[in-house]
């Protein structure tokens, strides 16, 4: 069970930040009332937030999933695979450390949390345009040092491992085609396109979060026993950003 979420506001330079969606420029309004609807999601299930203000500095600065891996023990500061988004993780470290240990990635390690599947006690690393092969053998050490385990995995297509491929708990995944290895035969494999997008859930205490608008893939989650949130992501969408992207649970 998960007591606390670290979550960050968006800027209003938001649609500044980074994207390959060419789903068009997100609407800053409604970003916030989706934002102001995933918080509200969050606390009912369970979770006590901490909310930070928007940094223009970064307009990605809302996705702080990148910035770090928390476990029970420590908490990894990743170093984002980003140039633009290099110095997100500060803030971040601060708030955590009043929880956590601290330990942290170094140049020439670079590493985002969008890459990192959590399965019980293993953590699948997904190498990609983010997440280098030295990043992934330094979260790899940490994590050892703790009693974890840990693989890596290609990355082959879209932003980020977990932009295809999630862990819905109880032995269940969802996951894209490229991913149904890690997935296997526990797994909703989505192989119509068009529901790509809803492989980014988000699992939470007693409840899995899923992106609203994806028939097919909520009626199997139903078929399998789980509390669904049902949310809006439309303009997350625009700019690479899925449930998981949007908060740190610890």
């Amino acid at each position: 069970m998960y007591p606390i979420a670290i979550v960050r506001k968006p800027g209003r330079n938001f649609s500044e930040g980074i994207t390959t969606s060419n789903l068009g420029k997100p609407d800053f309004e409604k970003a916030l009332e989706q934002h102001s609807a995933y918080c509200d999601a969050l606390t009912g299930c369970g979770l006590e937030l901490i909310v930070l203000e928007a940094d223009e500095r970064y307009p990605d600065g809302c996705f702080v999933e990148d910035t770090a891996i928390v476990t029970g023990e420590v908490a990894a500061i990743t170093r984002p695979g980003a140039e633009s988004r290099l110095g997100e993780e500060a803030e971040i470290s601060k708030t955590l450390s009043e929880f956590r240990k601290i330990e942290t990635i170094k140049f020439p390690g670079t590493l985002d949390g969008g890459d990192i599947l959590r399965v019980e006690n293993h953590f699948f690393i997904g190498i990609s345009g983010r997440t280098n092969r030295d990043g992934a053998r330094q979260l790899s050490a940490i994590l050892s040092k703790y009693g974890y385990t840990a693989s890596e995995t290609e990355v082959e297509s879209g932003l980020h491992l977990k932009s295809g491929i999630a862990y819905l708990g109880k032995g269940n995944f969802i996951s894209v085609e490229g991913f149904s290895k890690i997935a296997g035969s526990s797994g909703i494999i989505i192989s119509d396109p068009e529901e790509s997008y809803s492989a980014n859930c988000l699992a939470v205490n007693d409840f899995l979060v899923i992106p609203k608008g994806f028939p097919k893939s909520k009626k199997k989650i139903i078929e399998l026993g789980y509390n669904i949130i049902e949310l809006d992501m439309s303009e997350f969408r625009k700019m690479d950003g899925g449930l998981t992207c949007l908060s740190l649970l610890f």
